[in-house]
Formats: structure tokens, sequence, C-alpha cells
């Protein structure tokens, strides 16, 4: 799989999508440790997510993770179910 790279502040310029499968419960730790990376160290992590127009990859902080989003700059959310996958 190839995912394009782009800007997040350009994440609302796409229709976000569920992935092909639900990885939700996979990456559940993975991105509570990314947010504890994000909020503690100010660090970034990779995360690819469905669209309509294909996988797009971003570097991004994690600010925050409930049960169905996580939350990057800005107030964007991103549905768990559309992430395929994080790179801490």
């Amino acid at each position: 799989m190839t995912a394009q790279i782009i800007e997040k502040e350009r994440i609302g310029e796409y229709k976000i999508i569920p992935a092909e499968v639900d990885n939700t419960a996979v990456l559940y730790d993975k991105l509570r440790s990314a947010q504890r990376l994000g909020n503690e160290f100010k660090s970034k992590t990779t995360i690819v997510f469905q669209t309509e127009d294909g996988p797009k990859r971003i570097e991004t902080t994690v600010w925050s993770l409930t049960d169905r989003y996580i939350q990057i700059k800005n107030g964007v959310l991103i549905p768990l179910k559309s992430i395929i996958k994080v790179s801490l």
C-alpha cells in the first residue's frame, strides 16, 4: 500500500471514509502512546488513513483520543475506523 503524503492542514480537502478493515482495536494502544508522546514530548506520529481518493499519510501530533476519534491540530478529527496504520 502506498499512501500519498499530504500536509495535515489539507485534511479538510478530502472526504475521510472507513478503511477496508477496522483496525481500531489493534491500533488503540499505539494511538494512546501517540497521544502521550504528543502531549508530553511534542513528538509527531505518522498516520495513514483512508479517503475517497485513496490512502493519505500525515505526520502530526495527536492531541486527544476518544473511543471514536483522534484529534490533531486545529481541532481536526480523524475517525478511528478510517485509520490504516500508525507509526510512532
